[in-house]
């Protein structure tokens, strides 16, 4: 499962083609990883883009002077110095976040293929990668890392401001809230009592004597959850604010042992 931008050039790409090729780097590699920092395939940058910093190239492969081989059951390149590469068909398309603007979709893949490296593969399993051979690049938060506890290098993304990244104001909002007995919980744009001008990322507690405390700014997903998981969702808060005699008179008003 992939998570992309639905307006992504890599996104229109796979939906075209129904198919996809994700070459996999060592930590070695990190230098021409970071020269895609930034650039797009997108023919006009995208307005989302642009504010963060990006520009138009056709043929990334040149300027990450990484060197091209064909797939072998998909159309799509290899990165020849990437030890890994995984090839796979388009199987379905699932739109999500569609209240907020970067409409993400979510691209369920069929793996057809997995070259790798003879170099990494485990002693006499010739289907296994071995990790003490591999060392791969990770990015976490924007940042370049390998199996260690310090960074590789400067990442140019990670000189993008997160605040590059907030919805647009004055677009579609996602707003919800959540009441028990003694306690509202209100997650959204607002918090309880608060006007436009007050808005923000974050969420309020209200308790009976209508004071408001606030909690750190938290991220959510823009998507309306299933019943199911605002239920137990619910729940869990519940429980999380309760106190242990409500939890207990709750617990034996319902009969349950």
């Amino acid at each position: 499962m992939l998570g992309l931008a639905r307006d992504s050039k890599t996104t229109e790409n796979m939906v075209r083609s129904g198919e996809c090729l994700l070459n996999l780097p060592s930590a070695h590699l990190v230098g021409a990883v970071d020269r895609l920092a930034r650039t797009t395939g997108s023919n006009p940058v995208p307005a989302g883009k642009i504010k963060r910093g990006y520009r138009h190239e056709r043929d990334k492969f040149d300027i990450s002077g990484l060197t091209t081989l064909p797939g072998e059951t998909v159309s799509a390149p290899r990165a020849a110095e990437c030890p890994v590469q995984i090839e796979a068909k388009v199987a379905h398309v699932h739109k999500m976040a569609q209240v907020w603007h970067g409409n993400l979709v979510a691209i369920e893949v069929r793996v057809t293929r997995v070259p790798a490296r003879p170099g990494i593969m485990m002693d006499g399993r010739p289907n296994r990668i071995d990790p003490d051979k591999w060392r791969p690049l990770i990015m976490s938060i924007q940042q370049f890392y390998g199996l260690t506890p310090q960074k590789l290098q400067r990442s140019e993304l990670g000189q993008i401001p997160e605040s590059a990244y907030k919805p647009q104001a004055g677009g579609p909002r996602l707003d919800f809230c959540v009441v028990f007995p003694d306690v509202q919980l209100h997650i959204g744009e607002a918090p309880l009592g608060a006007g436009p001008e007050s808005r923000d990322s974050g969420f309020a507690l209200r308790a009976p004597r209508n004071d408001v405390q606030r909690f750190p700014i938290i991220s959510l997903a823009a998507i309306e959850p299933p019943p199911a998981i605002s239920t137990a969702a619910s729940a869990i808060v519940a429980l999380g604010l309760a106190k242990p005699a409500t939890i207990r008179n709750a617990v034996e008003s319902s009969g349950v042992a």
